[in-house]
């Protein structure tokens, strides 16, 4: 497993504005979807391409596009649902499944109970949207189901990773493929309800309220 951390000013000033508990929702999703496209620029240094020929007004040149078969982006629901339109708006052309998953409060395991995925995820590239990655158990199974049908090459987005979560995950994942964690930030730890501090709250509670 590989963690990149973006380390930029930019970002670190969003995030702030993310963890500051006076912001509200409007602003929170904003800020959100500005930072996932940031991170998402990191995240997709490695996106696979091939070469195309094509004629400027000027010249006949060489360059690139993406190759097939198409990235796809997998949103966990419901928090990562506010990261979608950040990283579509870098790859617009990916195609998009979903998770439906929750933590069980009391175990801390995450419950799996809706997907909306291909069949055969052979040679795809897949871009995870998480926004904390905390105990690591979403991940691990979102992970595990992806392994499942198939990719080999998965790419975690998370605004926030905490150091328990990250072992925790490096521990699961072992040799079963390629994985990237890229996060703004790997803060303290996990308290004893298992939330990262300092954290910023519940993302899904602070993007779309609480139901």
């Amino acid at each position: 497993m590989r963690l990149h951390v973006a380390d930029h000013p930019l970002i670190a000033h969003k995030l702030t504005v993310l963890r500051d508990k006076t912001t509200e929702s409007p602003t929170f999703r904003l800020l959100v979807d500005e930072l996932v496209t940031l991170l998402a620029y990191e995240a997709t240094r490695d996106v696979r391409v091939e070469q195309v020929q094509i004629e400027t007004p000027v010249a006949t040149t060489v360059g690139i596009h993406l190759a097939a078969p198409r990235p796809i982006v997998v949103p966990i629901l419901r928090a990562g649902l506010g990261m979608l339109e950040g990283m579509t708006r870098l790859l617009p052309t990916a195609e998009v499944g979903f998770l439906g998953m929750q933590r069980d409060e009391t175990t801390y395991e995450a419950i799996t109970y809706a997907n909306r995925l291909p069949e055969d995820l052979s040679g795809r590239q897949c871009y995870v949207l998480d926004p904390m990655l905390a105990t690591g158990h979403t991940l691990i199974a979102a992970i595990n189901y992806l392994s499942e049908k198939g990719a080999r090459d998965v790419t975690a987005i998370c605004l926030l990773a905490a150091p328990e979560g990250l072992q925790t995950l490096d521990e699961a994942v072992g040799e079963r493929g390629d994985v990237t964690i890229v996060t703004a930030a790997v803060d303290e730890r996990l308290n004893e309800h298992k939330y990262i501090v300092p954290g910023l709250g519940d993302a899904g509670d602070r993007l779309y309220g609480v139901v």
